[in-house]
């Protein structure tokens, strides 16, 4: 048995985490042993379908889970620290200065009630030493940086003014303001449409770069990761079953179900040909089945799906789960 290993060096390690959710229809394993690691100046992409544990893990790394969650066991270590053994004071002091998350909607991150320079003020006294009129000016500087035009002026502006895309931008620039070292995207632009989205993507890659942070990008869509980021991450029902260089697992797939997403990905060659989908959905997380979670999707799936679960296999470089994984050229 392969055991997984985490980078030397890392910003961030993630450990056999196991974030677990204890409800009285029975034990939700959201996250069920996962690990990775990200490097200083990286993107990572972290992919799968909803309710694979996602935007679990985003939550597990900040400190964000709620009862009746609770992380069970294994370790979060940001510059060395374990994230799962600080208390609530550390934790609060790591969320926006050291650790930001850009969400979904921005409009559940921003303050309908208070302007957009009270909001970025806010973030800045609580995290910089910066006197009021430094914290000014560098609030509009990041407006500008972000895309929005008379950033002096729109300071003084609410939410509710701004476009959907305006307002995913300003979410950005709050993220960044106090030069975090790693930053969080949970599905950024799921919300926006496909031009503003490409733009609102670009920007964010543009930021990260220049600021010399780490990102760990959410997201079910691979056609966003394999324009972002360094490394893909796949979960399938809490558990990572591919994880690799993004040129190695776009091009040459080792898991059934990541090939499933790619092969998804409408392609611009082929307008006519009807979409690909993996078949079935994703069985319920409460009642798992024994063996492969995914061998009732998989058309490799074989006696042995059923009874075994498959071990993260290592080797040079990639890390895929999986009983007869996909030779480099098959299609499925």
């Amino acid at each position: 048995m392969a055991h997984d290993t985490t980078a030397a060096g890392a910003l961030l390690a993630v450990e056999n985490l196991r974030t677990w959710f204890h409800t009285f229809s029975g034990t939700v394993k959201a996250v069920n042993g996962v690990s990775f690691s990200l490097k200083p100046g990286e993107i990572m992409g972290l992919v799968g379908e909803s309710g694979g544990g996602k935007s679990v893990v985003g939550f597990s790394i900040l400190g964000l889970i709620d009862p009746p969650g609770r992380i069970e066991g294994g370790r979060i270590l940001f510059n060395g620290e374990d994230l799962v053994a600080a208390g609530e004071p550390r934790l609060r002091r790591i969320r926006g200065r050291d650790i930001a998350m850009v969400f979904q909607d921005p409009m559940t991150s921003l303050n309908p009630l208070r302007t957009v320079g009270e909001q970025m003020d806010e973030m800045l006294r609580l995290h910089t030493d910066l006197d009021a009129r430094a914290r000014r000016e560098r609030c509009i500087r990041m407006l500008e940086d972000v895309g929005i035009s008379r950033a002096a002026e729109r300071l003084a502006s609410y939410p509710h003014q701004f476009s959907g895309g305006m307002r995913q931008r300003v979410v950005i620039a709050i993220a960044m303001l106090a030069e975090p070292k790693l930053v969080i995207a949970d599905e950024p632009t799921t919300a926006l449409d496909v031009t503003i989205q490409a733009q609102i993507l670009k920007l964010m890659r543009h930021q990260i770069r220049e600021h010399g942070a780490s990102m760990i990008l959410i997201t079910h869509d691979l056609a966003v990761v394999s324009e972002m980021a360094d490394h893909i991450t796949v979960l399938y029902c809490g558990k990572v079953v591919e994880r690799g260089a993004t040129d190695d697992v776009i091009r040459r797939p080792a898991h059934p179900y990541t090939r499933g997403l790619i092969d998804s990905i409408p392609n611009p060659e082929h307008r006519t040909a009807r979409l690909s989908q993996i078949p079935g959905a994703v069985p319920d997380i409460r009642k798992l089945p024994k063996g492969c979670t995914f061998r009732d999707r998989c058309p490799r799936a074989a006696a042995i799906c059923a009874t075994s679960e498959p071990d993260l296999t290592l080797a040079g470089g990639r890390a895929f789960a999986c009983h007869f994984p996909l030779e480099e050229g098959e299609t499925r």
